[in-house]
């Protein structure tokens, strides 16, 4: 079934059970900064217009929806840091996160629309959508959230590690973000689990 036309809110009103949340991640790919998820519990009466897959927006347009969510819908937010990626690996630290942004939902779902292929344990019916934020609006609205909200944290970042261009990539492995490890090193944030990263310190531990 194809959804040119944008998310809906179908799959919600499929649920046997209520509330439904929507729950989507950011930050699984870059090299540095915590994987950051969010939770989002729709009111049906007060959608916002306009909310689609984050990665279809305009930085302004998703800054204005996130607004516009936290206003009428309930929000949790949950993160993993680089450290935690690095000991459990991307895709369970992306589940912790999952978890925490459900906790912190002001009241717990019934059952989770979840973006992906996994339907991780987060403390309530979860069900996996592929390609979910161009299908639920839940989904996509938290995709929003989970958005703004780690691009705002890596904005902060640069603020106190200006040097690395965190502001501009958000930690992805741009050429900017490799030219600056090379030349300041890797630091905390830094996903050292991560082949690019292992790679530069072992070059670093390695005699010359």
């Amino acid at each position: 079934m194809s959804h040119a036309h944008g998310p809906d809110f179908s799959l919600e009103l499929a649920a046997d059970r209520a509330p439904v949340c929507g729950v989507d991640e950011a930050g699984r790919g870059p090299w540095a900064g915590p994987v950051v998820a969010a939770a989002v519990i729709l009111d049906p009466d007060a959608i916002p217009e306009g909310i689609n897959d984050s990665k279809k927006l305009t930085e302004a347009r998703r800054d204005a929806l996130a607004c516009d969510i936290r206003a009428s819908a309930l929000v949790g937010v949950g993160a993993a840091s680089a450290d935690e990626i690095d000991q459990l690996n991307i895709r369970q630290a992306t589940f912790l996160a999952m978890r925490r942004a459900v906790a912190a939902l002001p009241q717990p779902p019934a059952h989770a629309l979840v973006d992906g292929r996994d339907a991780p344990d987060i403390g309530c019916a979860c069900e996996a959508v592929i390609k979910g934020d161009g299908r639920s609006l839940s989904i996509a609205a938290a995709s929003i959230i989970a958005k703004t909200v780690r691009d705002r944290m890596m904005v902060e970042l640069d603020t106190t590690l200006p040097g690395y261009g965190f502001a501009r990539h958000k930690g992805y492995g741009t050429r900017a973000h490799r030219e600056a490890l090379a030349q300041l090193g890797v630091t905390p944030h830094h996903r050292r689990s991560y082949a690019p990263i292992r790679a530069i310190l072992q070059d670093a531990d390695s005699p010359s």
